[in-house]
């Protein structure tokens, strides 16, 4: 097994990797462009931000699994991988203390004016008056939206700092938020309505993008706060550059557009607008974070290379309700459910998926197999004639 590291993960991550497989190859520098040449050979990548394309995919000829090191799998080309089979797995959790701890600390950094304080003595200027004006924390109403880990974790930070918190989420309900001390709000506009500062922790899906818009936003008043460390695109663009405009300080460390590459130059008018704070994508990157995250990158390694199921698999599909089973109970031997194949195969049933459970004393199992169309009573006679079968049923 060959492994390519695209990305930085931390040292004793990569030791790991090395004792898992024939061949690791660390090239945390590597671009998206890149991948296509450097992971031709490769039976397993790993990424944290560089983007895994259609190309790369179709390059890869051996490539069995791809690992985001990291929550969010939008920088992999899911359709063109699921095309070909390779497994997509993601690390979800093992970063959220990091992201939670960047959160709150944009929170502060409106509060206090930190960025602009240390810019004005950088360049010779002190200025106590202006920098002395905040509001503080305490008895302000947090709003958050999302409660996965990330959520839950920023809400536990700031409980320290006495503030009342509010809570909209796909999954809330108004007795869970109550269990959770947190009033509860039926949307993310409403919750924007309750809260000076809101702090965005969604996934981003089909049902997310774009889902923090013109309304959304025409709730948060001059001075508020609205911080996002999940994704640009559940933002409305031009609905935040109006909130920007209109006084709405923001603190973001994600951005539309985001520059492939980790550096070079980048000219953004919302990146250089005075009433935003922002970080370079980075809420994950502490050394923390990058060893936890890593070490599950690892353990879904092992697991491909025991040949067990992959943790964290994004891109396999749930059987959907209603289809067809077969069951069949058969001797453990070569060749029997090779002729169950082939009879459904003559009969243009396709199996999508199987599963064979051997009793104890190896000399008998059964199969169960999930079909495209549902077979008939002709099909599961001949079936039961096939040498070895014990027999053959449909299971709802």
């Amino acid at each position: 097994m060959k492994i390519l590291i695209a990305d930085k993960l931390h040292q004793d991550v990569v030791t790991r990797l090395n004792d898992l497989a024939e061949s690791c190859v660390f090239k945390p520098s590597l671009k998206a462009e890149d991948l296509p040449q450097e992971g031709a050979d490769a039976d397993v990548i790993i990424v944290r931000s560089t983007k895994v394309t259609a190309e790369t995919i179709e390059a890869a000829k051996r490539l069995s699994l791809i690992i985001r090191a990291g929550a969010g799998v939008n920088t992999i080309d899911l359709q063109a991988a699921s095309a070909r089979g390779v497994s997509v797995c993601n690390c979800p959790g093992k970063n959220a203390v990091a992201v939670a701890e960047l959160a709150v600390a944009l929170m502060l950094s409106w509060d206090r004016r930190v960025p602009d304080g240390v810019a004005a003595l950088r360049a010779g200027k002190w200025n106590k008056g202006e920098f002395s004006k905040a509001e503080g924390m305490q008895g302000r109403t947090v709003g958050i939206i999302g409660l996965g880990s990330i959520g839950e974790a920023v809400i536990e930070r700031l409980r320290g700092f006495r503030v009342r918190l509010v809570a909209w989420s796909r999954s809330l309900t108004p007795e869970k938020a109550e269990e959770m001390g947190l009033g509860y709000c039926n949307s993310p506009i409403e919750v924007a309505e309750k809260s000076s500062i809101v702090s965005a922790h969604l996934a981003l899906n089909s049902d997310t993008r774009g889902l923090l818009g013109e309304e959304f936003f025409s709730k948060l008043q001059k001075g508020e706060m609205f911080i996002n460390t999940c994704r640009a695109e559940v933002v409305d663009r031009d609905a935040l550059k109006s909130a920007l405009d209109r006084g709405v300080l923001v603190g973001t460390d994600v951005f539309h557009d985001e520059p492939a590459g980790k550096e070079g130059d980048y000219q953004d008018e919302i990146a250089s607008h005075e009433n935003l704070y922002g970080s370079h994508h980075i809420g994950a990157s502490t050394t923390q974070s990058e060893l936890a995250t890593g070490m599950e990158a690892a353990r879904i390694v092992e697991a491909f290379s025991k040949g067990t199921p992959l943790p964290n698999c994004v891109n396999v599909r749930t059987t959907p309700s209603g289809c067809p089973s077969l069951v069949v109970r058969h001797e453990d031997r070569v060749g029997v459910l090779a002729g169950v194949f082939k009879t459904l195969k003559e009969a243009g049933i396709s199996v999508q998926e199987m599963e064979n459970t051997v009793f104890e004393g190896a000399r008998a199992a059964s199969a169960r197999i999930v079909c495209d169309v549902c077979p008939t009573e002709e099909n599961i006679t001949r079936i039961e004639a096939c040498d070895g079968v014990f027999a053959a049923r449909l299971s709802k």
